[in-house]
């Protein structure tokens, strides 16, 4: 088993990319911890995992209180040493629009999810991702963030955002650790948002979220270089 004996953290795994990454890694021998805001989500995932021979701790929790990540970060510490896996998936779309027309209050909770959590959970995790022998994180982004489209900015900003963020945070630990940072960008794949922002495409034409976990699998266990970028077709 390629992970067997590492901890990972899945973020937004109730669904989707986060789901299927999160029973990937446990068929393949980590401890998963999956978080998300529906517990009973969060628990059908779980038993997945149970039932393919695998492991997992749930926690349910909304990314967007800036509390609960400390205390998620203090209980998996108290429990493990290190952490070697971060993905961080979990993210709103908020509603597409012209900029001028972007809501101010929804835009704030855009950015609270998907940049504001996201710092967060890099800082509580930093000292048991430092403690790993090969810590990587993963964050999940969009094509949006890089190419701007119309009607996508508050997404796309945010995005943008967060692939700053994250390489900076890769920069910054390059010379004091093992610890890797790389995006990805997974490309049509059949989700909830997908189908949100999407509402006329028929599913079964673009990719299932198992194939974005397979190829996340394939970098975890690459040697990738910090900072890299990854787009999944």
């Amino acid at each position: 088993m390629k992970f067997e004996g590492q901890v990972a953290l899945v973020t937004g795994a109730s669904r989707g990319i986060g789901a299927a990454t999160a029973i990937a890694l446990a068929k393949e021998g980590a401890h998963v911890v999956i978080t998300g805001r529906t517990a009973k989500d969060l628990e059908a995932v779980e038993e997945t995992i149970h039932a393919a021979g695998g492991s997992a701790t749930i926690a349910p929790l909304d990314l967007t209180d800036g509390d609960s990540i400390g205390r998620l970060a203090a209980a998996i510490g108290e429990r493990w040493k290190s952490l070697d896996i971060l993905i961080l998936n979990a993210a709103m779309l908020g509603s597409l629009g012209p900029v001028t027309a972007i809501d101010g209050k929804e835009f704030n909770q855009v950015l609270t999810l998907n940049l504001i959590a996201q710092q967060a959970l890099i800082a509580g995790f930093d000292p048991m991702l430092r403690k790993s022998d090969n810590a990587r994180l993963l964050a999940i982004s969009s094509s949006v963030g890089r190419k701007p489209r119309a009607f996508w900015g508050a997404y796309g900003a945010s995005k943008a955002a967060l692939e700053t963020l994250v390489l900076s945070y890769g920069e910054e630990m390059r010379n004091l650790g093992k610890l890797r940072t790389a995006i990805i960008d997974p490309g049509r794949t059949r989700t909830k948002m997908r189908a949100h922002a999407y509402p006329g495409e028929d599913p079964a034409s673009v990719k299932p979220p198992e194939s974005v976990a397979d190829r996340l699998l394939e970098i975890l266990a690459s040697d990738f270089e910090t900072g890299e970028f990854f787009q999944i077709s």
